[in-house]
């Protein structure tokens, strides 16, 4: 387990992060760059946290890195699975970025009450919810390494 972040190069942040995106290159020039995330999230522009947010997988995708799939479990039942693709679809299609949520082992079907609420809110309530737990998700995943 690691402690909280000091340093960490580009390609370790990508690993968290799912991807090498403007906000991974911003974060690698960081001392603490887990520690700075969400000083440096509030000075991207709305395309940077949309690449930061749409790099990462969806709940329920079938294409996962090792790591998102370890998170999401294998808890794969059919129903639940088609309602979370149907509900990611009409979140992406009203927000215009995926849906990003720290699972925190939980299982996918607690998930779509998390996902019905998140639909009811604005877009900036949920663009700065949904890059909030891209920063907890990151986090997790470094502690745990």
């Amino acid at each position: 387990m690691h402690d909280v972040s000091r340093y960490l190069t580009a390609e370790q942040l990508a690993e968290l992060f799912e991807g090498r995106t403007r906000l991974v290159e911003k974060l690698a020039e960081r001392d603490d760059p887990l520690g700075s995330a969400r000083d440096v999230i509030a000075e991207l522009s709305e395309s940077e946290k949309l690449e930061a947010l749409n790099a990462h997988p969806a709940i329920g995708a079938k294409k996962l890195s090792a790591r998102s799939a370890a998170e999401q479990g294998d808890d794969a039942d059919p129903v639940v699975l088609t309602e979370l693709a149907y509900l990611n679809q009409v979140y992406e299609e009203k927000f215009g970025f995926r849906f990003v949520v720290f699972v925190n082992r939980r299982p996918k079907a607690e998930l779509l009450d998390v996902l019905r609420a998140r639909l009811e809110r604005t877009r900036e309530e949920e663009l700065d919810t949904a890059v909030e737990e891209l920063v907890a998700i990151a986090e997790d995943r470094w502690q745990r390494s």
